[in-house]
């Protein structure tokens, strides 16, 4: 089966993000011995910047495994999967529209519901099957460093990472389905998350910041098991609830 240029794009894409993710990962956790070393001179460097001295604070204490968590999830993939989940949701129905082949797309023998639903999962896939796959290399990476990690809670760990960020695809998505200019979609969003995670390390207004629904102290606890699942159920309802509202939209959109 020949792929299409816009496939091939994608797919090239995903792999590209795939393989970021797993570089800085890579790096990380061959660093750690000597970040392990040096956490008291990194302490003196983090004293203008509250919040970073509790991230060390947390390393201190729970060792390479919020390290790890801290670097892959918090520092990666929010990072990487933010932009990756912006940049893939712009541009499926925007995108189309702005190309001014969006006429073309719907004439597809299929319905608009299924057209669009191809179009969500695609892209969903395309956020969340890097953050498994590069979670899945941890456990391997860490023995390289006398570390250990159990699969289950990484597993657990990455399953909220995928939620956080289909909740900002989600959102991306409502926007690309009433647009026409993903580029204006894509800077909109990706202002909007810099500007949140600007506010987290910022201490007198870190909390009103999205990032700290998976921030370090969030991934220990749920590689612990204490939860707070509580975010699974907003996470969840701002992933249906946009996807609701963008196939409503799309269904009366004309080209």
């Amino acid at each position: 089966m020949k792929l299409s240029r816009q496939h091939k794009s994608g797919l090239f894409a995903t792999l590209g993000y795939l393989v970021a993710l797993e570089l800085m990962l890579i790096a990380a956790i061959l660093y750690w011995p000597s970040f392990r070393d040096n956490v008291p001179a990194l302490r003196i460097f983090s004293k203008p910047i509250p919040m970073l001295g509790e991230m060390i604070d947390e390393i201190e204490q729970f060792g390479s495994t919020a390290y790890v968590l801290g670097q892959h999830f918090f520092k990666g993939c929010n990072v990487l999967g933010c932009a990756a989940a912006t940049l893939f949701a712009a541009g499926a129905v925007a995108g189309e529209a702005h190309r001014g082949t969006l006429e073309i797309y719907l004439m597809r023998p299929i319905s608009r519901r299924r057209l669009l639903l191809e179009r969500w999962l695609t892209g969903a896939l395309q956020v969340c099957v890097p953050v498994v796959l590069t979670t899945l290399t941890i456990p391997m990476l860490l023995e390289r460093v006398d570390e250990v990690a159990a699969y289950g809670p990484l597993m657990w760990s990455a399953a909220h990472q995928c939620l956080f960020l289909l909740a900002i695809y989600g959102v991306t998505f409502l926007a690309s389905t009433m647009g026409r200019m993903p580029l204006k979609i894509v800077f909109a969003v990706l202002l909007l998350s810099i500007f949140q995670f600007a506010i987290y390390m910022v201490k007198t207004v870190t909390h009103y910041s999205l990032f700290r629904l998976a921030d370090i102290q969030t991934f220990l606890e749920v590689y612990d098991g204490s939860g707070p699942h509580v975010y699974w159920w907003w996470f969840g309802a701002t992933i249906v609830l946009t996807l609701g509202a963008s196939l409503a939209i799309f269904e009366r959109r004309v080209p």
